[in-house]
C-alpha cells in the first residue's frame, strides 16, 4: 500500500509541472475504463466533459481524469492526455479510431509564477506518460504546484495550498482513495482539532486573519471571482452505476465543508469526480462515508505537504519559523 489513490486497483497517476510558470497538471488513468460521476458545488468551475457524466447520458465509462492549473487555459492539458491514450489504443471504439473519454477540471494558479505559462497539451501528454502505480509526494506537485489558499481578504494574504492523496481499506476488500488539489479561497482547518493550518495570514505580523470573520465584518470578499477552487478525484474498487457515483461525489463534498472555511462560494469552482473500477457492490452510504473521510485526509495532506514558493508561506515554513522561536 502506498497510502495514495493508486492503491485502488486499475488506477495510475502521473504529474507534470513547469517551474517557471509555477503550474502543473495531474492525470489519473483508468485504461480498462471506470464508471464515473461528478458533483460541481462551487459557482466558478472550469470543467470539460462533465455533461457526459450525467446518469441520463450515453457514455458509461471514462478512461482518465485530468486536473490542472492555468484556469480555463489549463483545459488544454486534457487534449494531450487523450492523444496519449489514443496511442495506447484506449477509448470508446468509434470505428475509425478509439476516442478516450477524459473529463477534467482546472484551478486558478496564476498569482505566482509566470501567468502566461499554463498547462498545455504537451504537459498533459507528459503527465499521462508518467502515470504509474506507486508513491508520490504531497504538496507542490502536479495540479497543486501553484495552488494557494486563504485569499478571501485579498491574494496578498494567501498561503500555499497543494495536492494531496490518501487511501483507506474498508470491509470485504474495499479500497477507497482520493487525490485533491487544494486552491480554496477559504482557510484550511484540521477537522480533528479545528486548528487553522493554512489560510489568510499577515506575513509581516504573523497574524491569522480568519476568512469567515473577515467576511462577517466586511460583508464581501476581496478575492477575485474564478481565482480559486478545490478539485479532486475519489476512486474505489467498487461496482457503481453512474447515479451512485454522482451521489458519492455529492457526499464526498462534505469533506470540503469540514476542512475549508468558507467553502463552495461564488469564487470557488469546487468539483469532485468519483470512479468505480470494481465488480463488487457495497452500500452507497458506506462508500460515501469512506469517500468523505479519505478526501478530508487528502486535503490535509496536500496542505501540510506544501512548501514555500517565492514569498508565499506554507504550513511547513511556518512550522520551521515556530521551531526557530518566531511567533506564529
Amino acid at each position: 500500500m502506498f497510502g495514495n489513490i493508486t492503491d485502488v486497483p486499475g488506477v495510475k497517476v502521473g504529474h507534470a509541472e513547469d517551474r517557471e510558470g509555477i503550474t502543473g497538471c495531474s492525470v489519473i488513468l483508468v485504461e480498462d475504463g471506470a464508471v464515473c460521476g461528478v458533483d460541481v458545488r462551487g459557482s466558478a468551475p472550469g470543467t470539460r466533459e462533465t455533461d457526459a457524466l450525467d446518469p441520463i447520458n450515453e457514455i458509461q465509462q471514462v478512461h482518465g481524469i485530468c486536473l490542472a492549473g492555468g484556469s480555463a487555459f489549463g483545459l488544454d492539458a486534457t487534449t494531450g492526455v487523450m492523444h496519449y491514450l489514443e496511442e495506447q489504443g484506449v477509448g470508446v471504439d468509434a470505428g475509425v479510431t478509439k476516442i478516450p473519454i477524459v473529463p477534467s477540471a482546472v484551478l486558478f494558479d496564476l498569482f505566482i509564477g509566470d501567468a502566461h505559462i499554463r498547462p498545455s497539451a504537451q504537459m498533459g501528454y507528459e503527465a499521462a506518460k508518467n502515470a504509474k502505480i506507486g508513491a508520490f509526494v504531497n504538496g507542490n506537485i502536479g495540479a497543486g504546484y501553484g495552488a494557494t489558499v486563504g485569499k478571501l481578504a485579498g491574494p496578498q494574504f494567501c498561503m500555499k495550498g497543494g495536492l494531496g492523496s490518501s487511501s483507506l481499506v474498508g470491509k470485504e476488500g474495499l479500497i477507497v482513495g482520493a487525490m485533491v488539489a487544494v486552491n480554496a479561497v477559504g482557510d484550511i482547518k484540521d477537522p480533528t482539532t479545528g486548528t487553522t493550518i493554512a489560510g489568510a495570514r499577515n506575513r509581516a505580523t504573523g497574524q491569522w486573519l480568519d476568512s469567515c470573520s473577515h467576511l462577517e465584518e466586511h460583508g464581501q470578499s476581496q478575492a477575485l471571482a474564478g481565482t480559486n477552487t478545490t478539485i479532486g478525484v475519489v476512486a474505489m474498487n467498487a461496482k457503481l452505476t453512474k447515479a451512485e457515483a454522482k451521489k458519492i461525489a455529492q457526499l464526498a463534498q462534505n469533506a470540503l465543508a469540514r476542512t475549508i472555511y468558507p467553502v463552495h462560494t461564488m469564487l470557488d469552482g469546487d468539483t469532485i469526480f468519483v470512479l468505480g473500477t470494481g465488480q463488487q457492490t457495497y452500500s452507497v452510504d458506506y462508500i460515501g462515508h469512506l469517500a468523505t473521510k479519505v478526501v478530508e485526509e487528502a486535503i490535509i495532506a496536500g496542505v501540510k505537504g506544501a512548501t514555500q514558493l517565492e514569498d508565499v508561506e506554507s504550513y511547513t515554513s511556518i512550522q520551521q519559523q515556530h521551531k526557530g522561536g518566531e511567533i506564529l
